[in-house]
């Protein structure tokens, strides 16, 4: 990291090293809060939040599901840890939030890492040549982010969201703060959302099936859709 604008050396390793130091003392909190069972899976759901398509809409509803289980075949039962909903939520918030604040402080340091660095330019690239994949937010601006955060788009974490807030032209303390209630509200409605289905599975299986079978339809229907209008505007 060269110190090309004057600014003073701690103040440039402060902003760098502040999200690690604040990542690792949130581990360690959860640590001591979440049971000795659940805390293995929490911290490998949040990792696992980084690797696509995963997104809170799937990490989420897997970390507060658990219970006995029947391995097939073996005939043995296995007991998987649950994590408390709001916990689970606010975890997965946290992940988004110190991303938020590692790209709001090294935005540019962030663009030279090798895999971060080529998506970063993907997304920078899709949102100036697109006329609409983040049109939008702009008009928007600190409400269109939060509500881009928090529906559980592919790709629409703090990552993307960082560099969506910059391309729009939001000022980047707007930007973090858009990013992280966006992060809270979105995961705690999916956690409480999927309990509710959860439960449903427990005293209804058939019902419960029902309901996922509908959201699947449903999605389904809006992926055809978004494919269908993005090959009529190329064929144009």
């Amino acid at each position: 990291m060269k110190n090309n604008n004057k600014t003073p050396l701690y103040l440039i390793l402060t902003k760098f090293l502040l999200p690690f130091i604040i990542t690792v003392l949130g581990f360690v909190v959860l640590y001591f809060i979440v049971s000795r069972g659940s805390v293995g899976k929490l911290y490998l759901l949040m990792f696992a939040y980084f690797i696509p398509p995963l997104g809170k809409e799937t990490i989420i509803p897997i970390g507060i599901s658990g219970g006995e289980l029947t391995i097939p075949l073996l005939n043995q039962y296995v007991v998987v840890p649950s994590i408390n909903p709001l916990v689970m939520a606010l975890s997965i918030a946290f992940v988004d939030i110190v991303v938020a604040l590692f790209l709001l402080w090294n935005y540019d340091f962030a663009k030279k890492i090798p895999i971060i660095g080529k998506f970063m330019d993907k997304v920078e690239k899709i949102g100036r040549s697109s006329s609409d994949k983040y049109s939008w937010i702009k008009p928007l601006r600190f409400i269109g982010l939060v509500l881009f955060v928090m529906v559980p788009f592919q790709g629409s974490g703090g990552l993307v969201g960082s560099i969506v807030g910059r391309l729009i032209g939001m000022k980047p303390w707007n930007t973090f703060f858009a990013i992280s209630l966006g992060a809270i509200i979105g995961t705690i409605l999916i956690a409480y959302f999927s309990e509710a289905i959860l439960s449903v599975f427990v005293k209804n299986f058939l019902f419960g099936l029902l309901i996922v079978i509908i959201l699947l339809v449903i999605g389904i229907m809006i992926f055809v859709y978004k494919n269908y209008k993005n090959n009529n505007k190329k064929a144009f």
